[in-house]
């Protein structure tokens, strides 16, 4: 038992499968009571080390620590080459904690028994912009914003709205999912078109920390009504955010309550009886095209109903213009200035989370709004 770690070397290197399935097996094989992604690092880190040989017993020849090298030398025939070592996981080592956590827990939502309405709403829920990994200085740009300051404002202000809804009765919630929910789109800090950012935190990290405040929020919501998740792909986050929705639909495949548009398309179409709503990030199509493309892409609907809304984002304050028979609205961000922001005067104020209430047959009939 002593040697399972060789051992899983030895059917790494034969290609057995991955680090986790070898792992899997392994556990299984001598009833190992080391937990499954304990074991899984373990191995991991072994197999690494093994594959390092060479540069293991140069270590012990000299006596230095193998552990505490971070970067070496390596001098070949042809190359001389600079290695950088790094205790950052894997993409596998996050898919495999995901897909742990996901597994411990409870799929099965129990069905939820809303109360019949009479003259019932569609509430919209829009945290747009977070920016979960954004790093803001108070000492530079006035106000300080991380990835706990994103998550604890999102949490905040869903509740805000919750309250500010109070007075209405509502049979249909409308979350709207993406538009730049992480700042970064790489392992090098940058967007996914290469735009380099000041980051909080370690993009794995922000990724977990963005998929466990969605579930979080849309567990609080569909305790009041029905919700269905609408994914805006955006210029920030375009691959992991994608990434992310694709999770938060895995995450409640069995719960009722619960509905998905999750596909990469950037402008998506909700209807609500007599509301026809797009939403899309911003980053695209010109205001002032948005209402023909609605008409375009969503013909039939547009056909049959008389309100007609386009949520965008991305600017990260208010802008609103009534089209013919379109009404195309951005929305505020609840995140902080960063220092290149700062520097040009993008300064967007009141920093808020909005919501907005609508009517079966008036359409929007209410803008709930709250500021930080």
């Amino acid at each position: 038992m002593s040697n399972y770690k060789q051992e899983a070397f030895e059917m790494y290197q034969a290609g057995y499968g991955s680090k986790a399935e070898i792992a899997r097996a392994l556990k299984n094989k001598y009833s190992l009571s080391t937990p499954q992604d304990t074991l899984r690092r373990s191995i991991s880190k072994y197999i690494h080390k093994q594959e390092s040989r060479g540069l293991q017993e140069e270590c012990e020849k000299v006596g230095l620590p193998m552990d505490n090298v971070s970067h070496y030398w390596y001098k070949g025939k042809h190359y001389s080459i600079n290695v950088k070592g790094s205790n950052m996981p894997s993409w596998e080592d996050v898919k495999e904690d995901m897909i742990s956590e996901m597994k411990s827990h409870a799929y099965n939502y129990e069905r939820i028994q809303y109360p019949k309405q009479t003259n019932g709403h569609l509430l919209v829920v829009d945290p747009a912009d977070v920016h979960i990994g954004k790093l803001a200085s108070a000492m530079e740009t006035g106000e300080a914003y991380d990835s706990q300051t994103a998550v604890a404002r999102v949490i905040e202000g869903v509740h805000g709205i919750l309250e500010k809804a109070e007075g209405f009765k509502v049979d249909q919630i409308l979350f709207v999912g993406g538009n730049d929910i992480l700042h970064i789109d790489t392992p090098k800090r940058m967007t996914t078109s290469g735009t380099p950012q000041d980051t909080d935190g370690m993009w794995y990290e922000n990724f977990l920390t963005a998929k466990k405040l969605y579930v979080h929020v849309l567990e609080l919501l569909m305790e009041k009504a029905p919700v269905h998740f609408c994914f805006n792909p955006s210029n920030h986050d375009y691959t992991n955010g994608f990434f992310l929705a694709d999770v938060i639909q895995s995450w409640f495949h069995n719960c009722e309550a619960m509905t998905f548009d999750c596909s990469i398309a950037h402008r998506k179409y909700y209807r609500y009886f007599n509301n026809l709503i797009g939403t899309t990030h911003g980053d695209g199509a010109k205001p002032q095209d948005l209402p023909l493309l609605m008409a375009q892409e969503a013909a039939a609907d547009w056909a049959d109903t008389k309100h007609r809304y386009v949520y965008t984002h991305h600017v990260h304050h208010k802008v609103a213009k009534d089209f013919i028979g379109v009404t195309v609205e951005s929305l505020r961000s609840p995140s902080g200035t960063d220092s290149w922001h700062h520097r040009n005067g993008y300064q967007h104020n009141p920093k808020a989370i909005e919501g907005f209430l609508h009517s079966k047959e008036h359409g929007q009939v209410a803008r709930l709004t709250h500021i930080f």
